[in-house]
């Protein structure tokens, strides 16, 4: 469409975690650092928390791709299982099929097992929860029998949990307390400021291929900010839409009324006051 009119190899704005785009915004930065010491530290729960579109799948394929040699991972992103559900699926993770009907208990004694075996050949195990607050109550409370399965020096796995606002106030409940004190290191993703928003819309564009300054206007950048409220899915949808909108009226630089324009056709992003064009100097 755009890419080869704007020097662009791909799409620059696309909603898939692709990693080559992770921008180490100052939130995305220290939460990527908090999950690598409490890795390290072999801290049994960690939580990572963020509104929707803040970018916690691609921190968590971060993550995925840095941890090396002698680590078994555990991938989950759509938690909404039966205790037993949550069980198999870990198991199926770490490569073990199992057949028939089994009891949770049954399972987890299995994993026991699984993960014994693992620790005796020196691998370390963490399973990352996606969408974590989807996960139903007696999920979240069987996930906490997984903090029981250790040795006598460590625990032999860990778990990462990334999920919505939702989860912080499910997991104060006093019903699920047990599991809420468990978490040792948790982090909250914060939306990008506006000067983090121009440095992620110019390294999205370097990735893709753009080699001259960026397009956006700095008017531009402020109004994507502002519409997008700086969560980095809805600056991608609203600059992808910016290029077109350029691209079809066939000019190279893209101004704050482009925005504007795919402001009101964009049901999540927030308003532009009538008075931007003042603000903006519509440049």
């Amino acid at each position: 469409m755009y890419e080869q009119f704007f020097g662009l190899d791909e799409a620059p704005f696309t909603l898939t975690p692709d990693t080559r785009y992770f921008v180490p915004a100052r939130g995305h930065a220290e939460a990527r650092e908090m999950l690598r010491v409490a890795l390290h530290n072999r801290e049994g729960f960690i939580k990572v928390v963020g509104e929707v579109g803040t970018g916690k799948t691609l921190l968590c394929r971060c993550l995925l791709n840095e941890l090396g040699d002698g680590w078994v991972t555990a991938y989950i992103h759509n938690p909404g299982f039966s205790p037993a559900g949550l069980y198999r699926t870990v198991l199926e993770e770490l490569g073990v099929v199992c057949r028939g009907v089994l009891a949770s208990h049954s399972l987890l004694k299995r994993l026991d097992t699984v993960l014994l075996d693992l620790a005796a050949r020196g691998a370390r195990v963490v399973v990352l929860i996606d969408e974590a607050q989807a996960m139903p109550d007696e999920t979240l409370e069987a996930l906490r029998l997984l903090t029981n399965l250790e040795t006598e020096t460590s625990k032999l796995l860990q778990v990462v949990l990334l999920g919505q606002p939702e989860l912080d106030r499910r997991l104060g409940q006093d019903h699920l307390r047990q599991l809420g004190q468990r978490i040792t290191f948790a982090e909250r993703l914060r939306a990008l400021s506006c000067a983090e928003t121009a440095v992620y819309v110019e390294h999205r564009l370097r990735v893709a291929g753009r080699r001259e300054p960026s397009p956006f206007s700095a008017a531009a950048i402020r109004a994507l900010h502002h519409a997008s409220r700086g969560i980095p899915r809805l600056i991608n949808i609203l600059a992808h839409k910016a290029l077109l909108v350029a691209y079809g009226k066939g000019l190279a630089r893209i101004e704050a009324r482009f925005v504007m324009r795919v402001v009101r056709d964009t049901e999540a992003a927030a308003s532009l006051p009538v008075y931007w064009p003042l603000l903006s100097g519509w440049g």
